[in-house]
């Protein structure tokens, strides 16, 4: 099932959520312009579990900034456009209700909720830890509080056919966290390097804090 948009207009222009796309964009089109060196770069910069809890690693102030620079890096243009999307159709009406400076606050806070899930559910994975996927997780988990019976236009494909309906957010949102869920437990049994390279733990955790920091930072009514 893939959002096309939701039927649910904000009342203010979502400025932080233009910024947050636009700065993924710039950090995506950086990663295209290093090439060969993209790798050795990710692997720098990037938060990556197993070094978090290596004994004598870089210290929880350096991992807190490779945690923040992973929420704006992405592996490719799938990658990329899925959470571009997810951010843009989910991301405005949380901004509405959050205002712009707590919005801020949330993303960034879920983001981080995310990536330390991912970090003690793949303790020992070294595979980098990258996307904004987890910030956008907690970003759903809010939505489907704040407006759980907002449509959303979905594209449905059913074997050959394809099918436009429109799913409350109440239904659409907990399924797509089941999905996760059961993807997360399936990559539990299979290992970290043999899961797809798809932090599921990350969705889940930032997914479970939206709503927690929805109740911390208190939204307008």
């Amino acid at each position: 099932m893939l959002p096309l948009r939701d039927l649910n207009r904000s009342r203010r222009t979502p400025v932080v959520n233009y910024l947050l796309i636009a700065a993924n964009t710039v950090c995506f089109l950086y990663e295209l312009t290093l090439g060969a060196r993209l790798e050795g770069f990710v692997m720098q910069a990037a938060f990556v579990p197993e070094r978090f809890f290596a004994p004598g690693g870089p210290g929880l102030p350096a991992e807190l900034g490779s945690a923040l620079v992973s929420m704006f890096l992405h592996g490719g243009w799938a990658h990329f456009l899925g959470n571009m999307l997810f951010l843009w159709i989910f991301g405005d009406n949380v901004e509405d209700r959050l205002g712009h400076l707590r919005y801020v606050v949330f993303y960034l806070l879920a983001g981080y909720a995310a990536t330390f899930a991912h970090a003690f559910a793949a303790a020992s994975s070294s595979v980098p830890a990258i996307g904004a996927s987890g910030a956008i997780s907690g970003v759903l988990g809010a939505y489907v509080v704040l407006y759980p019976r907002a449509r959303i236009v979905t594209l449905v494909f059913l074997g050959f056919f394809i099918q436009t309906v429109e799913l409350p957010a109440l239904v659409y949102l907990p399924l797509w966290f089941l999905l996760q869920f059961l993807q997360g437990l399936a990559a539990l049994g299979v290992g970290a390097h043999d899961a797809g390279g798809v932090a599921w733990f990350a969705h889940i955790g930032g997914f479970i804090a939206g709503p927690l920091l929805l109740w911390l930072l208190k939204p307008r009514r």
